[in-house]
């Protein structure tokens, strides 16, 4: 993807909040953008650059007028720190998930909207190549009818940073919004883009592993889509190696992501053989961020907007209730 001349010829200054792994990875694609400022909200040390200022408080930022923000902290403030950067106009770039309750949620929303600022909620997958071609391939019907899905992502949560204590990571304490539900989300998200709101979930969730975290490491998720499609989600903080892949079946094939997703394969039941669909491995998360900085420059809605960041939590927070009372939770 090529990067707008808006942001080559004009200064652009981005306020990233929260200096975690992903923020990092935020920071070193920006620095290749030319002509490109980074404030960044944080009490860790950062390596000094002169395109890089530091604050450790929102307020010192905020008034350094930066153009964007990047949401880039714990989960659990993601809500409170959007509102204020909403309140002095400022387009809003959240890592997922959005939040790890509604509270509050109803009140951004409101901000965004009489303010009209652009909103992208970061989940790059739906950048990947993979989860791109299968959602061509269910728009061109290319196996029928869907019938089921089944989506699966397990990793070692010790590995995800191995120079840090993983207990601290914010995605094994549940004060903080972690749980494999939440910090997972990806492939609620890409169900939800792919199908749209599930109309009933229903799931089993536990601590199943000796990792010694207060937040769920597994969770198993049914959910019944329009169309009386079903969906399998299995998601888990200690599967090793790690693994994802998607399986969807319909009434004329199968399609199949494997390999982390990067190839993707559609059984044709006429021709009896394999046809491999993609085989490649991309930046999600740089063409993530310049996709956000071309809507904004255009003023023109994202892949993933607010309203749609909205609807997957709602969807994970019914999941965690669905677990809970151990019933089916209908959706709206």
């Amino acid at each position: 993807m090529l990067i707008s001349r808006f942001f080559i010829i004009k200064l652009l200054k981005v306020l990233l909040v929260g200096y975690g792994s992903i923020g990092k990875r935020h920071v070193k694609n920006l620095l290749k953008i030319p002509n490109t400022e980074i404030v960044i909200c944080t009490k860790s040390k950062v390596k000094k650059s002169k395109r890089i200022v530091t604050y450790t408080t929102l307020a010192e930022c905020i008034k350094t007028n930066p153009n964007v923000a990047l949401i880039t902290n714990v989960t659990s403030s993601h809500i409170t720190t959007s509102i204020e950067l909403a309140k002095n106009g400022i387009d809003l770039f959240i890592e997922k998930p959005l939040s790890d309750s509604m509270n509050k949620v109803s009140t951004l929303s409101k901000l965004i909207q009489e303010k009209k600022l652009i909103t992208m909620i970061g989940c790059n997958l739906r950048f990947h190549n993979g989860i791109k071609k299968i959602k061509k391939c269910i728009e061109n019907k290319e196996i029928g009818k869907i019938l089921s899905v089944y989506a699966e992502n397990g990793s070692y949560l010790p590995n995800w940073h191995q120079n840090s204590n993983y207990k601290k990571n914010y995605a094994a304490q549940e004060n903080l919004g972690g749980g494999v539900i939440l910090t997972c989300i990806h492939e609620i998200d890409y169900l939800y883009w792919y199908f749209g709101m599930p109309k009933e979930v229903i799931a089993m969730t536990g601590k199943q592993s000796n990792l010694g975290i207060n937040v769920e490491d597994l969770a198993v998720i049914l959910l019944k889509f329009k169309n009386n499609i079903i969906a399998q989600i299995h998601l888990d903080f200690f599967q090793q190696p790690d693994h994802r892949s998607c399986k969807l079946l319909g009434n004329n094939g199968t399609i199949l992501s494997k390999s982390c997703l990067n190839i993707v394969q559609l059984y044709n039941i006429k021709k009896s053989k394999w046809i491999t669909k993609s085989k490649s491995k991309n930046d999600t998360y740089k063409e993530e961020i310049y996709h956000f900085l071309n809507c904004v420059k255009h003023r023109k809605q994202t892949l993933n907007p607010l309203q749609q960041g909205i609807d997957v939590l709602k969807i994970a927070l019914a999941i965690k209730k669905s677990a809970k009372l151990n019933k089916a939770i209908k959706l709206e």
